[in-house]
This record gives structure tokens, C-alpha cells and sequence, in this order.
């Protein structure tokens, strides 16, 4: 029998993040070395074990809970010490925090005995410094020896990387067997009723890190939020604390912040998440978004380079600080990747939209060569074939097969469940490049630039050759299709990747409906959310990664196009959904769970491999508010509409210091859905809320 070596799980795990800084261990607190249990920073795993035991015990796990939003609290008990009575007690609290530079932790013996408590607590540790694609793969690493040169100390060196862990008035053990495996160890002798805290720090000195953890409070701000619907309330603070402990900088630029893609596996500078992350949290100001607008143009592609999958124009994927190579797929990707097909336009994108929310003319200016150049890409590298339609493919062999959003090798099947065959046309990707070509000809017209005619036409050719392509006949009526092979053949799989094209432009108020329509049958939505795909196509599994999972960013991305589009109750639907599924994760929404109906599991079932926190899985809480509050404004237009969702189903809502031209704005929304809005800056002109739609049985859409 082959062995497999599979990735390892983490659904279970406890995790604290203050970028570029996490930790993983088990519900008692415990750093095992095994799977991806361990302390990394920026892309490296620097503690690959942290056991505590006291008398070579482990304890008995009570609970644990948070400590801050960047910090875990474990309890466990020492039953065997103290009074020998039903009640414990002798009882460990251990405080676990992330820092920017390593972590820290805190035990708290305490003692209710009668009697006094001698006892030695100890911390076995390790470090092997594993890259994060070797533990993602789940491959072996071998523990490092360590080095003790003064009372309290150890260290670790390799790969231009040191971990130094101090831990005052421990003994440390470190020589013989115990260099790879090094104890702390410090005596304690309680009197009755007595207690002590003992400390252990890590500090890790890494400067060959592409990213580091930026300084000062966060660049949004933190909404106050009353609504009769507690969950959205206890969701939000949640979601702001993660992504409090998400934000990341370049090394020598700390003053562009962005967000962190997701712990463990992507706590760096992604290109599609960092730019959805930011336009989500547009509500909150625009400070994030100029920070990832900045990061991005920096690094926004200037030659052809098939081998890193550059071209003039083009927005970056993903930052590393060397290459990554997968053992067993043969994926190898550069340091810095550029194999994204939407990135680029969703740039464009993200810039308009911050304009609309009243960023600075000074901040948009020094971006508009950048947005040239973006759209320069659109039209002379993302249609090679030249049939006006965005496409991609791997012409390296070992770089992403899949390069939109769903990008597992996997993703795009037909109804039947074969694999298309690249170069591929996404749906999705077709409303980004209408938008991004709308977008950015609003924005040459806006600063007196040229060229806003020519990417108008550019928006309409793109929308009658989707048309002409993509719709294809369904279950439940017209569909659009997942995709276009490499042989134009629509790939008929209804997906949710459909939802994307909500808001883009690119369909009419008919083909909206019944986008709308398709998204809310029981084959779609079933389950905590809005599944990847439809459970009637043959390649749908519940637990597949894109093919029929549930994922939070993908969710609150519809659930926002239904919303502005009107169609409530499609909308308060998959709101519902995504409200439940974050009270079953105690508010920390995944990246992904399963897809499974809610009347076979009446909970969300977790993805075992998921990112959790996760940047626009906890920027989607700030889109749900945002379409609760039903804000959209248009700082440069002078107006601005108000449609909400809250109200009879949703209830009622309040929230203060949301962020309109760095205004601080309040929205009102009593149980009736009536919107009352202050402090909006002046003159911004309220305009009417699109009607609620009615979901079209019989529409009239292309064939």
C-alpha cells in the first residue's frame, strides 16, 4: 500500500494571530509536534512544540476561551495534587498571546488546598524551522538543536532566521538528548491557598521576511452596532478583531498596510484576497485601500516573463520569500507570482470604489499610471486569442492550472463532472473585466485623462460576446455557464462563480433576476450559505474544496450583488445562512465548510484544512453589515442611496461610525426598514432604493 502524504488538519486547533506571528496548538493548550501544531512567523514555523506538564503530567483540559483578540486562554487541572477531595484544587490557567515578533505565554498556578503544593512545571519545546509549503504538504522535519549560552535562554539559528525563548528563573535542560528537544523547568513550592505566574517568551529576528507587522492602531474604524439580530453584532466584533491581528506591511514600506491572506497558509501579500479583504471594508474608510492599492502598484508587472506569469500591467498574485514548491503536484511557483487572471481588475475596481467612498484626490492621483497601465493589460495581454473574451493558461507546467478564484486543480467541470481543458474562460472574470473597463473610464473621465471612450466599447463588446457564449440552457431555465474550454464549449456546471456577475454590468435587470433565481433553488443554497456548486452536477461534494463546499467571502460577495440589486429575500436568505454557520464557529467564520443540507447536518460541517482567520472571510461580516445598512454611496457623484436590508426579517439595526469621505456616519433602520442617516458630508443627495424583485419564473434571456 502507498503511503499518502496528505495536508494535514486544523479544523480542531486554536489558533492566535497578530501578523506576521501565529500559533496553533490542540483545545488544551498544547503545541504537539505533529501536523501543523507549531509557532510561524512569516512563513516559517519557529516553534514546532510547546508541551506543558507539571511532574511529567499533562493536565486535564476544563476550557478555553479568548484573551484579547490576540490571545487564547486554556484551564486545565492537576487533580493529582492538593486536597484529595471530589473538587479540584489545584488549577493551570495558560494565557497564550501572539506578538509581532514571536509569542508569549503566562501560567498561573493557583492552589484552594488545604495543604501546600510542591510540584515542578515544565515546557518541552522544539523548533525545526519548516517552510509553511513543507507542513502545508505534510512532510517531515527534523528538530533542530538548540543552544543555551546563559541562564534562562535558549536559541535556534538557520535560514537567516533566530528564535530566542527566555523564560525567567527556569532551569534549562538542553544538552545530551534534550538539544532537540530542550525542557524549562521551575520548582514551585505553594503554601495553602497559594499561587504563582511563570512566563516564557519567543522572540524571533527574521531579516530576510518579505512582510512585516505594521505599527499603530488599525487603518479602519470599529462601528458600534446595536441590532435586535445579536449575531451580526457578535460576528462583526469578532471579524474586526481577527483582522486587527491580520494587517501586514512590505518590509521598507510599513506605512501601506494590507491584509494577510489567512492563517497559516497565507499570511502574506495575496494579490485577490488582500483586494477583495480591502473593498469589503470600504464602509469603514479608505485608508486600507489605499495602502493595498499602493503595495500592489509597486509591484504591478513591467515585462513578459512566462516563468513568474509577469506582463506589463499586470496585478500580483502571491509574495514569498523564496520559491514554493509542493512535494507530489509538481506546483512550483517564484517568489513572486503573477498567475491570477483577476487580480488585475479587481485592482481597478477597488480603486473606483474607494474613490466612490470619497478617498482623496491626492491619494487617487499618483495611482492614475498605475490604473493605465492595469487597464493596458486588459486589452493587449488578457485575451490572447483575441475573441474578446478574458482567458488564462499555465504555459509553464507547474505553475496554478486554475488561476481565477477557485484555483484548486479541480475546479471548472462540466455538468458531467469531466475537467475543462485549458485555456479557460471564466464567467466571473468577465463581470470583473466589464466593471474594471466601466470603472476605469469613469475614473480617466473623472482626472481628464484620455481613453474612457475607447474602454466603454471595450465594456459593450465584452458584454454582446457573453452574451453570444456563455448562457446555456438548465435545470431551472437559462444559465449562465462556469466557463468557456479551450474549445469555446460551455462548461454548463451551475456554481455559484454566477453571483459575481451580480453588479458588474455585464447583465441586464432580466438576466440579474434570474442569476438571482438560480442562486436561491435548493440545489444552491440548501446548506449554511451559498455552495460552489450545484448539488444536481456530477462533480459536487460537500466537502470538495470548490466544487460544492460553502465558502464565507463567496457568500457575502452575492449575498451584497443581491442586496443592491434588490432582490431581498434571495439576499436575506443567504445572510441567514451565513449568520447560523458563524454562531456554529463561535463568530470566527472559515474560509470554507462544508456544504452539506441543513436537514441532513444541522451544522455546519468544518473544512479540515481551512484557514481560520481569514481576511475576507472576516471582511464578509463588514459587507453583511453593509448591506444590512443598505449604504452606497457616491462621494464624487454627490449622492448617495440607502436601501436596506435590515428591517421586518432582519430587525432592527443601529450603527455608529461607519465612514463616508472620512465622515463618521450613523445608520438607523427600525423593524419596518425605514433608514434614517446622519452625518453624512455635505452635498451628498440621498436617491431613491432600487425595487425589491420579484424572481422571474418565465424570463426572457438569451439562448
Amino acid at each position: 500500500m502507498i503511503e499518502r502524504q496528505l495536508q494535514p488538519l486544523l479544523h480542531e486547533l486554536v489558533g492566535v494571530v497578530l501578523a506576521p506571528t501565529s500559533a496553533l496548538g490542540d483545545a488544551t493548550g498544547q503545541i504537539r509536534p505533529t501536523g501543523v501544531q507549531g509557532v510561524f512567523h512569516a512563513d516559517a514555523r519557529v516553534v514546532s512544540r510547546a508541551e506543558l506538564r507539571v511532574d511529567d503530567q499533562e493536565l486535564e483540559g476544563l476550557t478555553r476561551g479568548d484573551d484579547g483578540p490576540h490571545g487564547a486562554h486554556f484551564v486545565g487541572l492537576a487533580r493529582w495534587l492538593g486536597d484529595p477531595t471530589p473538587d479540584p484544587t489545584v488549577r493551570v490557567d495558560r494565557l497564550r498571546r501572539a506578538t509581532r515578533d514571536g509569542l508569549t505565554e503566562e501560567l498561573r498556578i493557583v492552589s484552594t488546598a488545604t495543604v501546600g503544593v510542591r510540584a515542578t512545571v515544565t515546557v518541552d519545546l522544539g523548533c525545526d524551522l519548516a517552510p509553511i509549503e513543507v507542513v502545508k504538504s505534510g512532510g517531515a522535519t527534523d528538530a533542530l538543536a538548540a543552544t543555551t549560552d546563559q541562564a534562562g535562554t535558549l536559541s535556534w539559528s538557520g535560514s537567516g532566521i533566530t528564535v530566542t525563548v527566555t523564560a525567567p528563573g527556569a532551569d534549562v535542560l538542553a544538552e545530551g538528548e534534550r538539544a532537540t528537544a530542550p525542557r524549562l523547568a521551575w520548582p514551585i513550592d505553594l503554601p495553602a491557598g497559594g499561587e504563582t505566574v511563570l512566563r516564557w517568551q519567543v522572540r524571533v529576528e527574521d531579516p530576510r521576511a518579505v512582510v512585516v507587522g505594521p505599527t499603530g492602531e488599525p487603518e479602519w474604524s470599529r462601528p458600534e452596532v446595536t441590532a435586535d439580530d445579536r449575531r451580526l453584532v457578535r460576528l462583526l466584533d469578532r471579524s474586526l478583531d481577527d483582522l486587527r491581528g491580520l494587517r501586514l506591511a512590505e518590509t521598507g514600506a510599513p506605512a501601506d498596510v494590507f491584509l494577510g491572506a489567512g492563517v497559516p497558509w497565507f499570511l502574506t501579500l495575496f494579490g485577490r484576497d488582500s483586494l477583495w479583504a480591502a473593498r469589503m471594508m470600504l464602509p469603514l474608510g479608505t485608508d486600507l485601500a489605499a495602502g493595498t492599492l499602493r503595495v500592489l502598484a509597486r509591484r504591478q508587472g513591467t515585462r513578459v516573463d512566462p516563468a513568474t506569469g509577469e506582463s506589463p500591467g499586470k496585478i500580483l498574485h502571491e509574495l514569498r520569500r523564496h520559491e514554493v514548491a509542493l512535494p507530489g503536484n509538481g506546483l512550483r511557483l517564484p517568489p513572486a507570482y503573477y498567475g491570477t487572471v483577476d487580480a488585475t481588475m479587481l485592482w481597478v475596481n477597488l480603486l473606483h470604489d474607494a474613490w466612490r467612498w470619497g478617498m482623496p484626490t491626492e491619494q487617487i492621483e499618483p495611482l492614475l499610471p498605475h490604473l493605465e497601465a492595469a487597464l493596458g493589460w486588459l486589452g493587449e495581454h488578457a485575451d490572447p486569442d483575441g475573441d474578446g473574451l478574458v482567458e488564462y493558461v499555465d504555459t509553464t507546467g507547474h505553475g496554478l492550472s486554475n488561476q481565477g478564484w477557485k484555483d484548486s486543480g479541480d475546479a471548472v467541470r462540466f455538468r458531467d463532472g469531466s475537467l475543462a481543458t485549458a485555456p479557460i474562460v471564466l464567467a466571473e472574470v468577465q463581470g470583473y473585466a466589464h466593471e474594471a473597463a466601466v470603472n476605469g473610464a469613469a475614473l480617466l473621465d473623472a482626472f481628464g485623462r484620455p481613453g474612457g471612450d475607447r474602454w466603454r466599447e471595450h465594456a459593450a463588446t465584452l458584454a454582446r460576446r457573453f452574451r453570444e457564449s456563455f448562457w446555456v440552457d438548465g435545470r431551472y431555465g437559462p444559465q449562465p455557464a462556469l466557463a468557456l474550454d479551450r474549445d469555446k464549449r460551455p462548461v454548463d456546471s451551475l456554481t455559484s462563480n454566477i453571483g459575481h456577475l451580480l453588479g458588474t454590468g455585464l447583465l441586464d435587470r432580466d438576466e440579474e433576476a434570474q442569476v438571482a433565481h438560480l442562486l436561491i433553488t435548493d440545489t444552491m443554497a440548501a446548506g449554511f450559505g451559498l455552495r460552489t456548486m450545484s448539488s444536481d452536477d456530477a462533480g459536487f461534494s460537500p466537502l470538495s474544496y470548490h466544487c460544492g463546499s460553502i465558502w464565507t467571502h463567496d457568500t457575502a460577495i452575492v449575498l451584497g450583488g443581491l442586496a443592491r440589486a434588490g432582490h431581498r429575500e434571495a439576499a436575506l436568505g443567504l445572510a441567514e445562512g451565513l449568520l447560523s454557520a458563524a454562531e456554529a464557529f463561535d463568530y470566527r467564520l472559515p474560509e470554507l465548510y462544508g456544504g452539506d443540507a441543513r436537514s441532513v447536518v444541522n451544522r455546519p460541517v468544518p473544512y479540515p484544512a481551512s484557514c481560520r482567520p481569514q481576511a475576507w472571510a472576516a471582511a464578509g461580516a463588514v459587507l453583511l453589515l453593509q448591506a444590512a445598512t443598505g449604504l452606497y454611496p457616491d462621494v464624487p457623484g454627490g449622492t448617495i442611496r440607502v436601501a436596506p436590508l435590515a428591517g421586518p426579517e432582519l430587525g432592527a439595526l443601529t450603527v455608529t461610525n461607519l465612514r463616508v469621505a472620512d465622515n463618521p456616519v450613523t445608520v438607523e433602520v427600525d423593524r419596518t426598514g425605514e433608514a434614517t442617516v446622519t452625518g453624512l458630508p455635505t452635498p451628498l443627495t440621498p436617491t431613491p432604493a432600487v425595487p425589491t424583485q420579484r424572481n422571474p419564473t418565465t424570463p426572457s434571456l438569451p439562448r
